[in-house]
């Protein structure tokens, strides 16, 4: 499975099964589009029919392009087989064990964001924050459950967590002395709205949190038109001094400004570029997800726009990156060279098998957008697992289970996409969000140029450096 695309000057050429992204001239990219289905001769007659007036296509060029095309073909890294098809199968027969919490320790909100998924933070219930019992408990099960994993994962969420700050302090304390015992060790996340922090916050969570999510959604009026506080004002005024000081005193370690753009800001780059003039250099911005008859729902006539806004943005990355201010955004961190292993890659995010959300209850879901939906209740952090049946469906849902995928050249990269997402939009877990599937392609695209562009870069830097000596 071949894709190719011309973005930003460049002709790429991606290999689906080996991964191999290749950067070439027009007339090897018109020869790759018509090496499966067209003979030598063919090929030949079309193209220099085609380009007579241009001496440099000749017979002899085209035939040493075949003869490299069929060099790469040889050597497996262009038009290769699929050779995962049966991995899948192995997959869900595997036995899972649990690496990841999302512990929803506040299902309450100081912030009434209107596009909020979790209904501002209650999910769709009632108010309540996690005890410590439960979280403790929480931990116990992870513990308990995590088999041959020694790094696990706990993300804390909400909500707004830091309404639950001293039990998320008394969890991390619980875990952290259970390292030792189990020879395991906990990784931490934690996603604030910033309405809270202060120094002692700002110190622990720079201590205990190995990545912290920052949410901001760009420029003053963009991010004050959903993002309110519950007496209907504003919060930008009052996060960005406290999200500067943050990240100033967290110094190397990992964090994450996260926006969400709608149909009120298809000009989301601009609110990115906004979010890196202020001085962040980590950034995400997601697309709004939500009932297609709110006002700043995203539309299929918003594609072609949000299009360019991603070809605008890898562009500006790279600008700012030659002149020395670069930041990094979340969506563009492919990793070419190794990335997530095959398993990773057909099975995408665990959820439901080795990722679970925990309410303040104590309650088990697939993870935190499937909370509150009793269908997909699937135990408890006591009893664990009750709902065998459910998880095997998680198991069983991935790139190669979704008919949809199964020509899709970007399936190893999205693994289907997001359960939450496909059910929502499908009422199935092996349906596809098309919608999703169209901006997380072009993403991809975009991501694969801005690499293209810094490796080209950096091996025209290298010969120059050589030169120079």
């Amino acid at each position: 499975m071949i894709h190719q695309y011309k973005l930003n000057g460049y002709n790429i050429v991606m290999d689906t099964y080996s991964g191999s992204v290749h950067v070439v001239d027009d007339l090897a990219y018109e020869i790759i589009a018509l090496y499966e289905t067209a003979s030598t001769k063919d090929i030949i007659d079309g193209l220099l029919n085609k380009y007579t007036a241009d001496p440099t296509i000749s017979e002899k060029a085209i035939l040493e392009t075949i003869e490299d095309i069929e060099h790469l073909k040889t050597t497996g890294q262009l038009f290769t087989e699929d050779e995962y098809k049966d991995l899948s199968i192995h997959l869900k027969k595997r036995r899972t064990y649990v690496k990841a919490l999302c512990l929803n320790v506040a299902h309450t909100c100081n912030l009434s964001c209107d596009y909020c998924f979790a209904s501002q933070g209650k999910y769709n219930g009632e108010r309540a924050i996690m005890s410590y019992q439960v979280g403790k408990s929480a931990i116990d099960f992870l513990l308990e459950n995590s088999g041959h994993h020694r790094n696990l994962d706990i993300d804390f969420f909400g909500g707004e967590p830091l309404m639950a700050w001293k039990v998320v302090r008394d969890i991390v304390h619980y875990a952290r002395s259970k390292e030792a015992e189990y020879h395991k060790k906990f990784r931490f996340t934690f996603t604030t709205n910033g309405m809270l922090l202060n120094d002692e916050v700002t110190d622990f969570l720079n201590k205990e949190m190995d990545n912290v999510v920052l949410s901001l959604d760009g420029r003053k009026e963009v991010h004050d038109h959903l993002r309110k506080t519950v007496n209907n004002k504003g919060s930008y005024d009052y996060i960005i001094p406290k999200f500067k000081r943050f990240v100033e005193k967290r110094g190397d370690k990992e964090y994450y400004i996260r926006g969400t753009y709608t149909h009120n800001n298809l000009d989301f780059t601009n609110d990115i570029f906004h979010i890196a003039d202020l001085g962040f250099d980590k950034l995400s911005m997601e697309p709004v997800i939500c009932d297609s008859s709110e006002p700043y729902a995203l539309t299929e006539a918003d594609l072609p726009e949000i299009y360019h806004q991603y070809e605008v943005l890898a562009k500006e990355m790279l600008e700012r990156g030659e002149n020395g201010n670069s930041f990094t955004f979340y969506h563009y961190m492919l990793d070419l060279s190794e990335g997530p292993c095959i398993q990773k890659r057909i099975s995408g995010c665990g959820s439901g098998t080795e990722y679970l959300a925990v309410t303040p209850w104590g309650e088990l879901f697939p993870c935190h957008q499937f909370v509150g939906d009793k269908e997909f209740s699937m135990g408890n952090v006591w009893a664990g697992i009750t709902k065998p049946e459910l998880q095997s469906q998680f198991k069983e849902s991935n790139c190669y289970a979704k008919n949809e995928c199964q020509n899709c050249w970007a399936k190893l990269y999205c693994s289907g996409g997001c359960p939450a997402n496909t059910l929502h939009a499908t009422g199935s877990l092996n349906g596809t969000h098309d919608f999703s599937c169209d901006i997380f392609r072009k993403r991809v695209e975009c991501s694969m140029m801005v690499k293209v562009a810094e490796t080209l870069r950096a091996m025209e830097e290298s010969e120059y450096a050589l030169t120079e000596e």
